[in-house]
């Protein structure tokens, strides 16, 4: 009923730029809280970049200075604009949403498939 499809994902030279895209289908009434997560090879998941609907961000310390989330509420869209990326920023990047559907009486938390990013000389 709902989805969430990310894109942009790929490999990237050390000191390069990527632009990750996420936007929620279905019959959705309001998307809340939108945030970016990854995962690298034996590490646990952590938060990278949330946003809310009215626009406040929060970043982890390793990429403040360097990514930018933002957010098109038209489009139920949540981009992650990530610049100067390091290699240690190799991970499995997932989108996640609070939203309401239709139907539904409270949020319920989504998440997409995830996206490879690699940087790599």
């Amino acid at each position: 009923q709902v989805q969430l499809v990310e894109s942009g994902g790929g490999l990237v030279q050390p000191g390069g730029s990527l632009r990750l895209s996420c936007a929620a289908s279905g019959s959705i009434l309001s998307v809340n809280t939108m945030a970016w997560y990854r995962q690298a090879p034996g590490k646990r998941r952590e938060l990278v970049a949330a946003i809310t609907r009215g626009g406040s961000t929060n970043y982890a310390d390793s990429v403040k200075g360097r990514f930018t989330i933002s957010r098109d509420n038209a489009k139920n869209t949540v981009y992650l604009q990530m610049n100067s990326l390091k290699p240690e920023d190799t991970a499995v990047y997932s989108c996640y949403a609070e939203l309401r559907y239709s139907g539904g009486y409270v949020s319920a938390a989504y998440w997409g498939q995830g996206t490879q990013v690699t940087v790599s000389s």
